[in-house]
């Protein structure tokens, strides 16, 4: 049996822990050889140079599962970062104990930040309108939309 020598590879992403990501494996059975994907929340990374491992955590039909990957394992056909969450710590351990919505991380805004830039560039034109006619405009159609009395009748109806 012939060892495949580890390298490091070139498009491994960026992530820290408190990022969920989706870590393609190959998996061979038999002959065939598929690729299944194990998607959860990374509870730490340890190690340096060809060595170093993360950890991943999800919760499978109400069981936690946890599994731990070599980075440059010839095994791993890709990483991909789902959402990048923020936390205040190294090793999320913790989240062990917890379950339901207290087990989740808050999102990193970051991103959030740069899909923010864009649209700033679209208000100028946005501002080019006067919002008087555009409050108008919608409140000319919500009286044509009713009868006059509708209003009067409705709050007479929840007085009483």
């Amino acid at each position: 049996m012939v060892a495949e020598p580890l390298e490091k590879k070139k498009d491994v992403p960026e992530f820290r822990p408190g990022d969920t990501v989706r870590v393609f494996i190959k998996v061979v059975e038999g002959e065939s050889e598929r690729i299944q994907a194990f998607e959860g929340t990374v509870i730490s990374r340890r190690g340096a140079g060809l060595s170093q491992t993360f950890t991943v955590r999800k919760i499978s039909f109400g069981v936690g599962v946890e599994r731990t990957f070599p980075l440059f394992s010839p095994h791993i056909d890709r990483i991909e970062v789902v959402k990048s969450g923020r936390v205040r710590r190294a090793r999320l351990y913790y989240l062990r104990g917890l379950s339901g919505k207290a087990a989740r991380l808050s999102e990193e805004d970051g991103k959030k930040a740069e899909s923010a830039a864009p649209s700033s560039s679209a208000t100028p034109a946005a501002d080019a309108k006067p919002e008087s006619q555009s409050n108008s405009t919608h409140t000319d159609k919500a009286a044509k939309s009713r009868p006059a009395g509708a209003t009067r009748a409705l709050g007479a109806a929840s007085s009483s």
